[in-house]
């Protein structure tokens, strides 16, 4: 008799178990969606809807400023298909060393009043460092 009693409570503890798997992968998916897009794709989205996307583009030559306590960069990201288009990007962390203009560089985060506002800024290694474009090592 007690088999009977405890498939209940089996039934129930499984289906809280799937319950709360099927919420961490809802939650885990939709906390790192983002939308991965070039600049022109990205002003022609309104704004205010767009809050969390990855952009993908060239820094522009010039308008390149840095503030006095060296952290950060504000620049125009250039469209890779469309150079004429530009978009301002500010990030706030630290720069890596190979940005500079002319850097292919992805940033991730979401526009804020015609700017676009980087929680991460990371740039394309340049060539060089390709295994195709290295020497092999002398051998000894």
């Amino acid at each position: 008799m007690a088999k009977k009693k405890s498939l209940p409570i089996y039934a129930l503890a499984f289906c809280l178990f799937l319950g709360g798997v099927g919420y961490m992968v809802w939650a885990g998916l939709s906390e790192n969606t983002v939308y991965f897009l070039n600049v022109s794709e990205a002003l022609d989205i309104p704004h205010q809807e767009l809050k969390a996307a990855r952009l993908f583009g060239t820094v522009a030559d010039s308008d390149i400023t840095r503030p006095a306590n060296g952290l950060g960069v504000r620049f125009r990201l250039r469209d890779a298909e469309s150079p004429s288009t530009m978009l301002w990007v500010d990030y706030a962390g630290v720069v890596p060393d190979t940005f500079k203009p002319g850097a292919e560089v992805i940033v991730e985060g979401g526009m804020k009043g015609g700017d676009f506002l980087a929680k991460s800024l990371m740039t394309k290694c340049p060539s060089k460092y390709q295994k195709e474009n290295r020497e092999a090592p002398a051998k000894v």
